[in-house]
């Protein structure tokens, strides 16, 4: 089977000689190297990973499918590299560009022309897009580690706590057991704080009658994961638990709405249909669900706008919610694998209203 470098290599089209890869998500992506700087240059004979004094030797022991080079001077690196290879044209990875780090790569490759085109990124987020068994098995073990941090702090939550307490204690807690790092800056929400679908861990204080919504997620090995549960603290209203009736239902349409050929807007429709039709229609403000992997949103998307289709070996996630200005709000996340076969939810977390 072809590396990942190796499969870009090949689907190079004709008329871009190599591929200028910068970012540290891709270059992390093909190499399987963490670090903060680096230059991956791929042409269609051979690729090259150009990096500093800092990182060369560990570099040179991880990265097995292309040759480690020491970048000492850019400009001069870039330039060998595209005599010994004939490079006439090479294209970057834009979307991850500045307007200002293009035209530095302009220079530095002249006369050499740097293409103003996005066909690396499409081919490279093309590729992203469908999940290798090893990268699977890492979502799976961020996942794992994820739920662990979720019963953790369901015996942690607990009125007079702060969101902020809370978010610290859990970031605490999953890094501990051997995270490499957090998806994202954790979301913990309660009461009104809990409407406001991204909202910051403050030094609100959770009180009995609270909606706690908790959005977070672990690394491993450059992978992500992804999970949101709200659950309540003392007793709940009628139209807490109306809600959240309402969001678990509308979530569980969605998942069941998951098959290879189906339309993302309409497996979007499923969820959001039941939530409008319950009379929450403007309290679901956000797209059904994204894509996971060495980024936490990846294509394609669940939403009302997608063109995408369903398709095997892609990672998804399905996180509907209700947001009630000034009140409170309630959102279920699940992240779910589809295969040709099957589809099957990496989540394994209980999803019944947990009242403590």
């Amino acid at each position: 089977m072809k590396s990942k470098i190796q499969q870009l290599m090949q689907n190079l089209p004709e008329h871009i000689d190599a591929a200028l890869i910068t970012s540290e998500q891709n270059r992390r992506y093909y190499t399987g190297f963490p670090s903060s700087a680096g230059i991956l240059f791929v042409t269609k004979e051979a690729a090259y990973f150009l990096i500093d004094f800092r990182y060369v030797e560990a570099a040179k022991t991880a990265i097995k499918d292309c040759e480690v080079l020491l970048l000492e001077n850019t400009q001069k690196s870039l330039q060998s590299l595209c005599k010994k290879h004939a490079v006439k044209t090479v294209a970057a990875e834009n979307s991850y560009l500045t307007v200002g780090s293009f035209h530095r790569f302009s220079t530095l490759l002249s006369p050499v022309k740097l293409l103003d085109e996005d066909t690396v990124d499409q081919l490279i987020l093309s590729q992203r897009r469908y999940k290798t068994i090893d990268e699977i098995e890492k979502i799976r073990t961020a996942q794992a580690l994820t739920e662990e941090t979720f019963n953790y702090i369901l015996t942690r939550l607990s009125a007079g706590k702060t969101e902020r307490e809370i978010a610290l204690d859990m970031e605490f807690y999953m890094r501990r057991q051997g995270a490499e790092a957090v998806s994202f800056d954790f979301i913990v929400v309660s009461g009104c704080n809990s409407s406001r679908p991204h909202g910051v861990p403050s030094d609100k204080v959770i009180q009995n009658g609270d909606f706690v919504t908790m959005d977070f997620g672990a690394i491993v090995d450059g992978y992500h994961s992804d999970m949101t549960r709200t659950v309540a603290v003392g007793n709940i209203t009628d139209k807490q638990k109306l809600v959240y009736d309402t969001v678990l239902k509308a979530q569980l349409a969605g998942i069941d709405a998951i098959k290879v050929g189906a339309s993302c807007k309409d497996v979007d429709a499923a969820a959001r249909d039941i939530i409008y039709n319950a009379g929450f229609e403007g309290c679901f403000g956000h797209g059904l669900g994204h894509s996971v992997g060495v980024e936490i949103h990846e294509e394609p998307r669940f939403s009302i706008t997608s063109d995408d289709t369903v398709e095997s070996g892609i990672v998804m996630t399905v996180e509907p919610g209700i947001y009630i200005e000034g009140e409170f709000g309630c959102r279920i996340e699940d992240m779910i694998y589809v295969t040709e076969n099957k589809i099957e939810n990496l989540t394994h977390s209980p999803k019944n209203l947990i009242i403590l």
